[in-house]
């Protein structure tokens, strides 16, 4: 087992058999990489375990946009999340907010109650909330395994010395994951000032189908994962073991 856990953000099966074939640990599987991120399609859900080499974390969120959800769409992640329970998922992604910019521990204990014994990672929901180190708190209390966070920054690189507070403070009770904007040319940092042993990002390529022969005259492409960039990220990370 590696030192430094990589996980990789796939939107297709193309990106995920490409993240797993270069050295990522485990895959969050999303759809619609424009949004953030969204929960994926039950055919997705059901094609993609059949050919899992890695374990897949899929992400329970109804849409883009904000984390204060409705009561439907609150209904719709308890569905999905028992969906991914019944397929035989290992964890989940997720996260939750009130209007006040604090987590939801309500809504969140609750689906992490539902989701048991899947593990559940509380996504950069966090990087919105008024006062990181309460909800760093709350989140603990809701009984999430993991943390993705860039530090309430943009990119991680910023929000790094905010993170190496996070991994101090959380000590043995969750793990601190740094992600957003982590690549081949900045992970060695990151991995040494924050003390964090899990790193995630999406590592995106975009791949351009064929011309379209029609007169829309158009070039259709797809987000997917570029492999060279995971295999100098993994290659990285293990110098560094």
């Amino acid at each position: 087992m590696n030192k430094y856990l990589l996980e990789i953000a796939a939107f297709t099966l193309d990106g995920l058999l490409t993240a797993a074939k270069s050295g990522a640990d485990r895959i969050e599987l999303c759809e619609n990489p424009h949004d953030g991120g969204t929960t994926p399609s039950y055919g997705m859900l059901h094609g993609i375990k059949e050919v899992a080499t890695i374990p897949i974390f899929p992400i329970i969120r109804p849409r883009g946009g904000d984390f204060v959800y409705s009561e439907y769409e609150f209904e719709v992640m308890k569905t999905d999340i028992l969906l991914c329970k019944e397929l035989g998922y290992p964890g989940l992604v997720t996260g939750l907010l009130n209007e006040k910019g604090e987590v939801d521990i309500a809504r969140t204990s609750l689906l992490v109650s539902l989701a048991g014994p899947m593990q559940v990672t509380f996504h950069r929901a966090f990087d919105r909330t008024s006062s990181p180190m309460q909800a760093l708190e709350d989140i603990i209390e809701c009984g999430c395994s993991r943390i993705l966070s860039s530090g309430q920054f943009p990119s991680v690189t910023d929000g790094i010395h905010l993170l190496r507070s996070l991994v101090e403070i959380a000590g043995e009770r969750i793990i601190i994951m740094p992600g957003s904007g982590l690549n081949s040319g900045n992970v060695k940092e990151i991995a040494e000032v924050t003390n964090a042993c899990e790193f995630h990002t999406a590592a995106r390529k975009k791949i351009n189908g064929a011309s379209s022969p029609s007169t829309m005259k158009e070039v259709l492409s797809f987000v997917s994962v570029d492999e060279d960039e995971v295999r100098s990220i993994r290659s990285v990370l293990d110098a560094l073991a």
